[in-house]
């Protein structure tokens, strides 16, 4: 039997992706589910492909505390994606039926000390969907299928001149977004490097230039994306195989350091180029983890007064301000989309952006066409 809702034909089943065991990933039939009270049901139009997803699909939920999140059976992956409201759960008025959102990841409890305080990606309540938390793609099902549920505060709406490709982008711009905060927020003419030119990292380069963040200095290893980096605002890119990083933000600076670095390049020592990249007092945002413990040298960080700062995803609806951004097309997010493949060919997909294939940034699964 099925069911309309405004004009919207909803199915009891649809296809949805979902992991056997590690990167055993199978197309298959799942129910449509119900959106509770506070949550509606979206149809999702397009989704992109994130290097979080290939740990999740190979190893399961990554940085978690051993033991506390195994390897998901049956599940369905995927976080990064956008859609079309299609159902209202009970006492729902902030969306309507036809409305085109972008999703955020996580949707804290809401009862814990952390998500009080605005910092649901660090819900104390992790996984424990019984006392409210969902986290789609990670300890919930995501969005490598037709339908997925979401809680309202997960979700923002998107106007009509921003594509569904770029629409996926967003939860990127925002987690961004979410490192320049915690590392204060009003950037406007100071100095801020971006280590590792990813998807994150080429964000945090749209991101830092549209705050007013001058200079904005990118370091990498790819001349390609060196030069994407200077499309999105980069005002000096460095590679690093050719050059010193910490002795060009030097050069680059007159000798005076950045504030601020944003670090998305994992690599295992990024922290402590960090550390002498930045002035006295400055702020670092690990915004990528290595796969490997890595020796710091602490006693600068604490001799030079240096803030260091870790992030888990998009929070404090870093999202939404990104949203704006983009919609005001004060950066070109639509950059990074290199690759589209349709819903059955996830798998292709996956490997695209896991051998990073024809350079391949940010690879989308379009659902449909129109």
């Amino acid at each position: 039997m099925t069911y309309a809702t405004n004009d919207y034909v909803i199915p009891p089943t649809m296809k949805a992706w979902v992991l056997g065991g590690p990167n055993e990933l199978s197309l298959a039939d799942k129910p449509v589910p119900e959106p509770r009270a506070a949550e509606v049901l979206v149809r999702i139009d397009a989704i992109a492909v994130c290097a979080t997803d290939l740990e999740i699909i190979s190893h399961g939920v990554p940085a978690s505390i051993e033991g506390e999140l195994p390897f998901h059976k049956n599940f369905t992956p995927g976080h990064e994606y956008m859609g079309t409201v299609v159902k209202l759960g009970p006492g729902v008025d902030e969306f309507a039926p036809g409305d085109r959102v972008a999703v955020e990841v996580h949707a804290g409890c809401g009862r814990c000390p952390r998500c009080r305080e605005g910092m649901y990606t660090s819900c104390v309540n992790y996984g424990f969907h019984s006392k409210g938390h969902r986290a789609n793609g990670f300890t919930t099902d995501g969005g490598f299928a037709e339908y997925a549920i979401n809680h309202v505060n997960t979700m923002v709406h998107i106007p009509d001149h921003v594509t569904d490709e770029e629409a996926t982008l967003i939860v990127t711009a925002g987690t961004a977004m979410y490192g320049l905060d915690v590392m204060g927020g009003i950037i406007a003419g100071e100095g801020v490097v971006v280590t590792g030119p990813g998807p994150i990292g080429l964000m945090g380069v749209g991101v830092a230039k549209a705050l007013g963040a001058d200079p904005v200095i990118l370091t990498g290893t790819r001349e390609r994306r060196l030069d994407m980096g200077r499309r999105l605002g980069a005002d000096h890119t460095i590679n690093v195989r050719n050059e010193d990083p910490v002795a060009a933000v030097a050069r680059i600076t007159g000798g005076k350091g950045v504030q601020y670095v944003l670090e998305c390049s994992g690599a295992p020592g990024a922290l402590d180029e960090a550390g002498r990249m930045v002035n006295r007092g400055g702020r670092i945002c690990l915004a990528a983890f290595p796969s490997e413990k890595v020796p710091v040298d602490l006693a600068h960080l604490v001799r030079n007064n240096i803030y260091v700062f870790g992030i888990r995803g998009e929070g404090k609806s870093a999202t939404h301000r990104a949203a704006a951004l983009i919609a005001q097309k004060r950066f070109d997010a639509k950059l990074i989309h290199t690759h589209t493949f349709p819903l059955g060919e996830v798998p292709t997909a996956i490997r695209y952006a896991r051998e990073r294939i024809e350079d391949a940034i940010k690879v989308v699964v379009k659902m449909r066409n129109a």
